[in-house]
């Protein structure tokens, strides 16, 4: 639904929303001021078809709509993980198929469609339908970028790790600064800085910190107050030293104090 309100801004007419019932299409529908269709009902003409459903019911749901001979010249599905091979039953009508995933997080309609803008969306497609939808990615204001079928999986394992795993550290360091009697509002400047020096040094080169100065006596009274203070978090919080020591390089410096605290 993002990227049909996010089409309808960039002004493209937004046909019709299929949903597998009819009140949800109507819902989204009445947001873009298109038709509101169930995946029974013939679908109108238009110049191309987002199947925006979740992996598993992408091969399904194109093989209940080829069914009912989709008056389209393209279709593509929004799956990052998917090979454009799931909208095969389309392809069998003569239908150009690929993928268009918007490399972004949409935590609501709303809120993801004016994400859209200054994202970057990743199309697996022939050379035709390609333009088609980079020009499509254009008027959103996205960057598109190309990716091969083959490596979905592992282009989606990097989004996954790149969109979760800093959240876990967050949650971690939110518990050990609420247990310090500190808010975590006051890590954002921090945080924020960190992850701009990432993207402008890269990940290693931003990393800073006793682990990176081989500080290992700080290192050990920081394991020692969150064994303390946050049981929980103990092995996490040892796990992200071990995992810095190697990306710094000083494993073996840190080896005795990590080895320790597996005691």
């Amino acid at each position: 639904m993002s990227l049909a309100i996010a089409a309808a801004a960039a002004e493209h007419e937004v046909v019709a929303i299929v949903g597998r019932s009819f009140d949800s299409a109507e819902r989204g529908a009445g947001i873009v001021g298109a038709r509101p269709l169930t995946i029974n009902d013939p679908i109108p003409e238009s110049d191309l078809m987002l199947v925006a459903t979740r992996d598993a019911a992408i091969e399904p749901v194109a093989a209940r709509l080829a069914r009912n001979r989709v008056p389209v010249p393209a279709a593509v599905h929004l799956s990052g993980l998917t090979p454009v091979a799931a909208l095969d039953p389309l392809a069998e009508q003569g239908i150009e198929i690929g993928s268009f995933h918007p490399l972004q997080t949409l935590p609501t309609p709303e809120a993801g469609s004016a994400r859209l803008a200054g994202s970057f969306i990743a199309i697996t497609a022939g050379p035709g339908l390609q333009d088609t939808l980079e020009a499509f990615a254009d008027s959103l204001g996205a960057t598109p970028f190309s990716l091969d079928d083959d490596a979905k999986p592992l282009y989606h394992a990097a989004a996954a790790a790149a969109a979760n795993f800093p959240l876990a550290a967050f949650a971690m360091a939110a518990d050990l600064f609420r247990e310090a009697g500190v808010s975590w509002d006051v890590a954002r400047p921090l945080v924020e800085a960190v992850v701009a020096n990432a993207f402008e040094l890269g990940p290693r080169a931003a990393l800073t910190g006793p682990v990176a100065r081989g500080d290992a006596g700080t290192v050990a009274a920081q394991l020692e107050a969150v064994a303390s203070a946050s049981p929980e978090w103990q092995v996490a919080f040892a796990r992200f030293v071990e995992l810095l020591a190697l990306l710094t390089g000083r494993s073996d410096q840190f080896a005795g104090v990590l080895n320790k605290e597996d005691q």
